[in-house]
């Protein structure tokens, strides 16, 4: 590591003990030094050396550099590093990663690098909170020294994580059968699903309420407790967006039973708004672990719609759990919203439930 970057360590941690936020450039030892730690070396070459090196064309380079989202590098910049190189020989020279339409891998990677991007974030935001909770404590090479000790366990817990998630998907696609046509060579899939959408009632309101700390804590518990609920009752979370969570079931029944699950665990914690959930089923595509279709967009609009603490559903939803004695629906007046002059919309209760 270059010289330094423990001066410039010891002046982040003290102006975080101070409760200040201190910005470095990207030129500084301590930026230097931690890069090298991630990246597991130092810049060594320009772009023009990582193509000729990887075996690829300039403009693939760069289309594969977009596709993971980062901005251009200027050419004369010594910017990567060897692990580049070997990513980028192994997408261009690899039989495997060749016979991967260039769409198709430019897509995958797209679709991988903007998870990886939320996931990094965090991590780092987790890692900066931690160590200002400690700035008073722990000396600059504690905190190098412990952010390199837990990269690498936070790399084998996330191979293990896809793996698990990868062997569950792949199931599903074994029983369920995987689908010739079109949609294969997109890798999307069409299949019929229930769709639910999770809103928290009065986000921005309670935004100005709250501290930074405190909306913080509120969307963590969010997303830990609509997480249980949604993987206790057989749903799979396609994702979530501050106050609003996506899930989708294989049944009707199995989506209605986890909303209400779900209305009810959130009703139990008085540190959460209300919720207004909105389902619909019919046939939604599937591409790079994101769904899309008119379900999806009927259950947005139902969502928006629904009075706090309330359940709305589509006309499928509602035929496909007739004849369950757990729940009762009540048809409710159509409504006109963007895209559908006449959605009809149900209310859906646990039968017995007065509320």
């Amino acid at each position: 590591m270059s010289e330094g970057w423990v001066r410039d360590l010891e002046a982040f941690l003290a102006a975080a003990d101070r409760g200040e936020r201190r910005r470095l450039d990207e030129s500084t030892a301590l930026v230097t030094a931690l890069e090298e730690i991630v990246l597991g070396g130092p810049r060594r070459h320009t772009r023009a050396e990582v193509v000729e090196l990887a075996g690829i064309s300039d403009e693939e380079g760069k289309r594969l550099w977009r596709a993971l989202g980062f901005p251009e590098v200027p050419d004369e910049a010594v910017f990567f590093t060897d692990r580049d190189v070997q990513a980028a020989s192994m997408l261009g020279r690899d039989p495997a990663a060749a016979a991967i339409p260039a769409d198709v891998r430019e897509a995958m990677l797209r679709a991988v690098a903007q998870s990886v991007s939320r996931l990094a974030e965090w991590q780092i935001g987790m890692l900066a909170r931690m160590l200002a909770d400690r700035a008073g404590e722990v000396s600059a090479e504690q905190a190098v020294e412990f952010t390199a000790g837990l990269l690498p366990k936070l790399e084998l817990l996330q191979v293990y994580i896809w793996r698990r998630h990868l062997a569950a998907t792949m199931s599903r696609f074994v029983v369920g059968g995987i689908q010739d046509g079109p949609a294969a060579d997109t890798a999307a899939e069409t299949r019929t699903l229930s769709v639910g959408f999770a809103d928290m009632v009065g986000f921005t309101r309670t935004t100005r309420r709250r501290s930074p700390a405190e909306l913080s804590e509120m969307i963590e518990h969010f997303e830990a407790s609509t997480t249980d609920v949604i993987t206790e009752c057989g749903g799979r979370l396609v994702k979530t967006v501050g106050d609003e969570v996506l899930f989708v079931t294989d049944e009707p029944a199995e989506a209605a039973w986890l909303a209400l699950r779900l209305r009810e665990r959130v009703r139990r914690e008085p540190s959460l708004p209300q919720l207004r959930i909105g389902l619909a089923a019919g046939d939604v595509l599937l591409r790079f672990g994101d769904v899309y279709g008119e379900p999806v967009n009927i259950a947005a609009r139902l969502t928006t719609h629904a009075r706090p603490d309330t359940v709305l559903v589509d006309r499928e939803v509602a035929h496909g759990i007739e004849g369950d004695d757990r729940f009762s629906v009540r048809r409710l007046k159509p409504l006109q919203v963007r895209g559908y002059r006449h959605l009809q919309p149900y209310l859906l209760r646990e039968r017995g439930d007065g509320g």
